[in-house]
């Protein structure tokens, strides 16, 4: 028998039962997505996500690579996953969990309150958080300078100078929704190329707004209450300068949400949950896991919705 703390909050679960088919940790669009499998599958199931329904696509303030949407508000695509979860039967839960047990052919999870709630079957899409850069001042102004969502603070810095790090998607989709705000957008990159896709690298390099420097990173935020300055060291000459900025906003990667996990199932040294690539099913028979905590190439919304499909498909034709 295995127990650990998962954290979060929540309240009112009067609402849910005893005991469901499957129980979902994570309510991104994996978690919801499978969701919609199991439930229209027949599984009673249950949802747990403590933040916001749909996850990180809920900052994002455009999604034009999702099937069927040329371009969708991140909100708006989480709400229509969510309302079809529940379409079918699902329910979804803002109750934080304080710990599991897996025993035998029993999954039991442990609200905060105290209530237990057992399933037959778990999948684990706790998905992942953004890196941090670990250098000097990041933690000091988080949040007075430092941001790692341009939709939830882009407003904050109108008709100013801001940096962003890192040459993904990620960064370049942000970049551009800063340039819509910001008097300059300063992309920071530690390559000498973007490994964004090419039609938004396109459009970085036409934003007159938008700079570029190469082969760089930062070695230490500055300020006074707020940032004020970075740091730069390029990584080729070791040479450093200063850029005044007012902001700086970081996507260099994700780190996953998995470390409440660690003792229990497989994992690559990073961290990613090892699933089984045919089942997405982990090391512990029964729970499976699926979106962007599993270990894999390709971290999207198509292919993490396409893990909680394929995850609760497994567990169907395995299990019931």
């Amino acid at each position: 028998m295995v127990f650990f703390d998962l954290g979060g909050s929540g309240a009112g679960d009067s609402t849910l039962d005893n005991s469901y088919d499957m129980i979902i940790i994570g309510g991104g669009p994996a978690g919801l997505t499978a969701a919609i499998y199991a439930a229209r599958g027949g599984l009673k199931t249950l949802v747990l996500e403590k933040s916001t329904e749909g996850g990180q696509i809920t900052v994002t303030q455009k999604v034009e690579n999702y099937p069927g949407f040329i371009s969708i508000e991140g909100m708006e695509l989480a709400e229509r996953l969510a309302e079809h979860a529940r379409h079918f039967g699902a329910d979804i839960s803002t109750n934080g969990v304080a710990n599991l047990s897996f025993c035998c052919d029993k999954k039991s999870v442990t609200l905060e309150n105290g209530r237990q709630i057992d399933a037959k079957t778990l999948l684990i899409a706790t998905g992942a958080k953004h890196r941090r850069l670990g250098v000097p001042g990041e933690s000091t102004f988080d949040g007075k300078g430092v941001s790692y969502c341009a939709v939830c603070d882009g407003a904050f810095f109108a008709n100013k100078h801001v940096a962003v790090i890192g040459g993904g998607n990620s960064a370049i989709e942000e970049g551009l929704y800063l340039a819509q705000l910001a008097e300059k957008v300063t992309v920071i990159h530690r390559r000498d190329q973007l490994r964004a896709d090419k039609i938004l690298q396109d459009r970085a390099f036409e934003n007159q707004k938008m700079e570029f420097i190469w082969d760089t990173v930062v070695e230490k935020i500055e300020g006074d209450k707020f940032v004020s300055n970075l740091v730069l060291k390029n990584v080729k000459d070791g040479s450093k300068e200063d850029l005044p900025v007012d902001g700086i906003f970081i996507y260099i990667g994700l780190v996953p949400n998995s470390d409440l996990f660690r003792n229990l199932l497989k994992m690559t040294p990073e961290g990613f949950i090892i699933t089984d690539h045919k089942s997405l099913e982990t090391s512990m028979p029964g729970v499976y896991a699926a979106g962007d905590v599993i270990d894999k190439e390709l971290r999207q919304i198509i292919n993490a919705a396409a893990d909680g499909a394929t995850a609760v498909s497994s567990a169907i034709k395995t299990y019931f």
